[in-house]
């Protein structure tokens, strides 16, 4: 980790180590069904792309596009796929979040968590809910987070307790009263993925 928390050298890392995978998985890939390699992919590859991966929130489309590089080997791995294919109807047919979906994911479920009074205090004190100061139509929303202040321009809209709120008020009504976190997580999924491949 860098002085400008750019995050570059660690997903540096995280690239090298899943590409050792890939190595590893398509090295044995012919003897392999599809779902059989899926499930090496999933447990080699995605839970590395995936582990402390809120950590990556706020950075550019730029700074993740290696590890996007990753997940795109990755799903043409599963399916043999030449190297130049493209990748989106591979990634839908997987139903899988690309990796800045897959990071706003996670930040929501944290968020959800935060709400049900289910998350550990060292990320509840990190936000609040909203209540306003005077009766208005949208206060009828007792599930709205209150977005923190920053005081550095250069990091601190990657801050949690600003990056997070704003994600979750930004979700539907709808989602944000799923009952429990598994449908929560379900139906989120759901509407990351037809936010972003339409």
């Amino acid at each position: 980790m860098d002085s400008h928390l750019s995050m570059k050298q660690h997903i540096k890392k995280v690239c090298q180590t899943c590409y050792f995978e890939i190595r590893r998985i398509g090295s044995i890939r012919k003897f392999l069904t599809v779902d059989a390699t899926k499930t090496l992919v999933t447990s080699c590859i995605l839970s590395r792309l995936d582990y402390c991966n809120s950590l990556l929130i706020g950075c550019p489309d730029s700074t993740l596009q290696p590890l996007q590089k990753v997940q795109h080997s990755a799903a043409r791995l599963i399916f043999r796929a030449q190297h130049r294919q493209p990748c989106t109807p591979l990634m839908k047919e997987l139903h899988w979040l690309p990796v800045s979906e897959r990071i706003r994911y996670k930040a929501a479920c944290f968020c959800y968590n935060i709400i049900s009074e289910s998350a550990p205090a060292y990320l509840s004190e990190l936000v609040s809910l909203y209540t306003p100061s005077r009766t208005l139509r949208s206060s009828d929303d007792a599930r709205l987070l209150r977005q923190g202040r920053f005081k550095r321009k250069a990091h601190g809209f990657r801050t949690f307790s600003y990056y997070g709120p704003q994600l979750w008020n930004s979700l539907p009504f709808q989602l944000r009263h799923s009952p429990s976190i598994s449908s929560f997580k379900s139906n989120l999924k759901t509407h990351l993925f037809q936010q972003h491949y339409g």
